[in-house]
């Protein structure tokens, strides 16, 4: 099965709709009965099916950047100067 952790292929929220996620995602866990439908409800739009995929999607998202699959941006500082990941021996 192919990963749809591409961005083009990410399902579009927006910033209020992912902050209401991660807020919902605190107040039920694992065990709580209904959980993808509560999580739905709080954030409003989208089904229950939508937020479980939505959840999928992000665990895929972090397994491939602990498994150093995602390389790290290139951030470029003002004024043309090093990262500051790049000084002190990248600390």
């Amino acid at each position: 099965m192919a990963s749809m952790s591409m961005s083009s292929s990410r399902p579009q929220w927006t910033k209020k709709q992912d902050k209401l996620f991660e807020q919902a995602l605190a107040v039920y866990d694992k065990e709580t009965p209904d959980r993808w439908h509560n999580i739905a409800r709080a954030v409003g739009g989208k089904s229950a099916e939508e937020v479980r995929r939505y959840y999928e999607i992000l665990v895929e998202d972090v397994k491939r950047i602990e498994a150093g699959k995602v390389p790290f941006p290139a951030y470029r500082c003002p004024g043309g100067g090093a990262p500051a990941n790049m000084t002190m021996g990248g600390y």
